[in-house]
């Protein structure tokens, strides 16, 4: 996991075939201006626009998940959330199958730790990071892109 502000994407491109064309994507994109919903940026990236109420911490790690085949860039726009984390190695109680055509693995355990973003900061979460987002009092404005391994 990678926690930072979008100051600081140019350290990452690196990481990943796709991740200068996503950060490119950000910087390039009005972010509070486009119409919520989904966007294929590229082969092997998309783009989820969305703004909702946050929930509680309960509620947000009732789906405490992660993916197999594709790279989370969460990125809170504006607003203030909380992400639960727990790293995947140390998940031991898995709630259901892994559904492969929505990438999405979930776990009963409980978080080892919560951490804050707001307006320009972003999380990256690759396969081995189980995440519960969204954890918030008010509106939060997102864009998760998600980047194919």
């Amino acid at each position: 996991m990678i926690v930072d502000t979008l100051a600081n994407a140019h350290k990452y491109v690196s990481l990943h075939p796709l991740f200068a064309q996503a950060f490119a994507y950000i910087a390039e994109t009005d972010l509070l201006g486009i119409e919520l919903g989904k966007y294929d940026i590229a082969d092997g990236l998309k783009a989820i626009f969305s703004s909702k109420k946050g929930m509680t911490a309960e509620e947000s790690i009732a789906k405490f998940e992660c993916h197999d085949k594709f790279i989370d860039i969460q990125l809170c726009v504006k607003g203030n959330e909380t992400i639960a984390w727990k790293p995947r190695e140390k998940c031991v109680v898995p709630k259901g199958d892994y559904n492969t055509e929505k990438d999405v693995r979930f776990f009963s355990d409980a978080p080892d730790t919560y951490f804050g973003l707001t307006d320009g900061q972003f999380a990256i979460f690759y396969p081995e990071d189980v995440h519960a987002p969204m954890i918030a009092d008010d509106e939060v404005r997102k864009l998760v892109i998600k980047v194919k391994i």
